[in-house]
This record gives C-alpha cells, sequence and structure tokens, in this order.
C-alpha cells in the first residue's frame, strides 16, 4: 500500500517515486517518473549468481572447526556434538556451498539439519540421547571435580541447555518414526 505523497522502495533498494496510478501522488515528477513506474522491478537474483561475501573465508573457517569440535566431541564426554554440527552447516550455508551439500546429504547429520533448518526441530531420540549424555557427564563431574561449585555449575548449565532442548520442537512426524 502507498500513502499518498510518500515515494515507493525499489527492489534496487533506491527510492522512486509514486506512480500517477497511486491516488494523490504529485504528478508533477516529470518523465523520469513516469519511465521508473512503468518498469517492473528488478527480479531477485537467486543465490548462486549473487557476488561472494567479503567475509567468506570466515564463514568457511568456523563451518570447519565447529565440524571439528563435534567429530571430537563423539568420543569426549562433555563437548557436544549437535550444536557444533548445525553451527557447521549455518557457516557452511554462507562459506562453503561444497561442505553445506555435503553435510546435507550425510546419512547421519543430513535429516537432523534439515529439521533444524525447516522447523527449529529436534527428533525425541536425540533428545532423549544429549540429556542422558548430560546426565552421565554430571555424575563424572560430582565425582571427579576438585571443587564441589565446578560441578554445580556444569550440572546447571547442562540443566538448562536441557530445559531448552525439550522445548524445541519435534519434526513433522512425515518420515516415520526415528
Amino acid at each position: 500500500m502507498c500513502f499518498p505523497s510518500t515515494a515507493r522502495l525499489h527492489t534496487s533498494g533506491m527510492s522512486v517515486p509514486p506512480s500517477p496510478a497511486d491516488p494523490g501522488a504529485d504528478h508533477d515528477a516529470g518523465p523520469r517518473a513516469d519511465r521508473a513506474a512503468s518498469e517492473p522491478p528488478a527480479p531477485i537474483e537467486p543465490a548462486a549468481s549473487r557476488p561472494r561475501s567479503r567475509l567468506r573465508w570466515a564463514w568457511w573457517l568456523l563451518a570447519y572447526a565447529s565440524l571439528g569440535l563435534g567429530i571430537v566431541g563423539i568420543v569426549v564426554p562433555g563437548l557436544p556434538t549437535v550444536p557444533f554440527v548445525l553451527l557447521s552447516a549455518f557457516a557452511a550455508a554462507r562459506g562453503s556451498e561444497r561442505l553445506h551439500a555435503r553435510l546435507l546429504a550425510h546419512r547421519q547429520f543430513g535429516p537432523m539439519i534439515r529439521d533444524w533448518q525447516a522447523h527449529g526441530a529436534v527428533s525425541r531420540r536425540a533428545k532423549w540421547l544429549a540429556v542422558s549424555m548430560m546426565s552421565a557427564c554430571a555424575v563424572i563431574m560430582f565425582l571427579t571435580s576438585p571443587k564441589l561449585w565446578m560441578a554445580m555449575t556444569g550440572t546447571a548449565i547442562m540443566a538448562v541447555v536441557a530445559i531448552w532442548l525439550w522445548r524445541r520442537p519435534e519434526p513433522p512426524a512425515d518420515r516415520g518414526s526415528r
């Protein structure tokens, strides 16, 4: 909706005077306004043809670093895998199309990433697994930490993460149970 005597925003980000068809528009804007109003808006370019970001290297570095931390998190208790893989997919979408495509096509990580990107969803199986791993880590921390406050701080952080995780929606059941 265009209000009288206001300019419309063209898709290129430049201000264009109102067209003569707009009620109450200023018709003394000249031939340039008529030409701009008669032209269709410029089409939005697909992502592949857009110029690459100057910070592409930083996204690329973040993608591979977080993927590396996610892989290490598979074997190191207390270091989560899923958040690092999701961060890697997020950064790879901006810095490495090849890595992003590989992550989406991955047998284990692909469905999880697609569910997160489409719905912000985490499967019930992943929730149970994450909470059970956090519980095991909390027990290990209470048994091995030199100070009680250290174990309590770590356990409190994991409890907050667990609450947040269980509040996330579950993916739609169109692919069947997991």
